[in-house]
């Protein structure tokens, strides 16, 4: 009875070492004695031991920040820059195969292109158009890594770092933009408002009483404050009946 002990042990271990569990999200690359064979999982797998040798690999999507990079762009103005970059490995045997260290020469290579990208384009272009930036920075990095069976998903800029005698040039141009605009504002309105009054002139040319009837009612929206002291002038055609009975406006002869 002993004797089967051993047998027992070097079963256990056995099993042990040629039983395998990946996860759902796992893929093993086998290689026998060297050589690619296959990529299994997910879920139980047997291999041989001794012979056969598993390297574990992860399909789910990673997310990574490119570290802030000193750029040149096309302009000649000094930024600082960073980034965000998701990707997954959708070739195992590629991935182990191809490259040494999938995830650090992708790191690597995005850091590279981020620079190369930004310093094509002028700092306009950067500010207003991130997301043409984005989708540049993610099929440069895309194609590059396809030949190790990685694919970038989505690239994102996060941050635009700017010198300070740049920021506040451009707090001075978006000032002068503002106030252009306002100028502008008040020019057309004043326009328009030249406008009508031209038009109301030449209405109540047509209808002189209209005139009267315009000034007594701007008395009646100044009555209302108290507090002022109205100067009312007397048009001399309201009074001109009067004056005429006194001889004032008799016809000289």
């Amino acid at each position: 009875m002993e004797s089967f002990i051993p047998l027992v042990i070097f079963a256990v271990v056995f099993l042990s070492m040629a039983i395998k569990i990946l996860n759902e999200y796992e893929r093993g690359v086998v290689f026998r004695l060297g050589r690619f064979t296959k990529t299994k999982g997910p879920g139980m797998v047997f291999i041989i031991p001794f012979i056969d040798k598993l390297v574990k690999i992860s399909l789910r999507t990673i997310a990574t920040d490119v570290a802030p990079q000193d750029v040149i762009t096309k302009d000649n103005v000094s930024i600082k820059v960073n980034a965000v970059i998701y990707f997954r490995v959708v070739d195992p045997e590629r991935a182990i195969i191809q490259i040494e260290d999938y995830l650090y020469a992708t790191l690597q290579l995005s850091q590279t292109t981020l620079r190369s990208i930004m310093g094509q384009s002028e700092l306009d272009e950067i500010l207003a158009e991130r997301d043409k930036i984005n989708a540049q920075l993610q099929a440069v990095i895309d194609s590059q890594t396809d030949a190790w069976g990685v694919k970038v998903s989505m690239v994102e800029v996060k941050h635009i770092d700017l010198p300070e005698n740049m920021q506040r040039a451009m707090a001075k141009q978006a000032e002068a933009e503002r106030e252009r605009r306002s100028k502008v504002i008040r020019a057309e309105g004043e326009f328009q408002a030249s406008a009508k009054l031209t038009e109301a002139a030449q209405v109540l040319e047509k209808h002189p009483v209209s005139i009267q009837l315009r000034f007594l009612q701007t008395l009646v929206e100044i009555a209302g404050d108290k507090s002022n002291t109205i100067v009312m002038p007397i048009p001399l055609d309201l009074l001109k009946g009067f004056l005429e009975k006194n001889g004032w406006f008799a016809d000289k002869k």
